[in-house]
């Protein structure tokens, strides 16, 4: 049996290793990005299990912009919005993702979601 992998993106360099060690520990295969490269064939090069996807990505980068991108190619690929905002879970394209959980340091709720994502997909 394979190691399931967690694609995480966020703009923020310390967030993405914060999440890589904390996944990796879980036993999970961790791949990074910072958002600013083709999601669609980040997707096809990586072939995650799940995404954790930061909705804020810098100036011009709108994680919800790359879920609806996510979404056109692939409905099945379970998606976890990862945000210091909580007032983005009542924005509309975020109902396209399966799970929303606000950053904190306490990553289990992160975890949680991560595990459930995959259960369910």
């Amino acid at each position: 049996m394979s190691q399931s992998k967690v694609l995480v993106v966020d703009d923020e360099k310390h967030i993405r290793l914060l999440y890589q060690e904390e996944l990796e520990a879980e036993g999970y295969t961790v791949a990074t990005s910072d958002g600013s490269e083709d999601i669609l064939g980040l997707l096809e090069r990586e072939i995650p299990d799940v995404v954790v996807l930061d909705i804020k990505l810098g100036p011009n980068l709108s994680g919800l912009d790359l879920l609806q991108q996510i979404r056109s190619r692939e409905q099945n690929l379970p998606v976890i919005l990862c945000t210091a905002f909580d007032s983005f879970q009542h924005d509309l394209k975020s109902i396209a993702a399966d799970y929303y959980v606000v950053k904190a340091v306490d990553l289990s709720e992160l975890k949680s979601k991560v595990s459930a994502a995959l259960k369910n997909a």
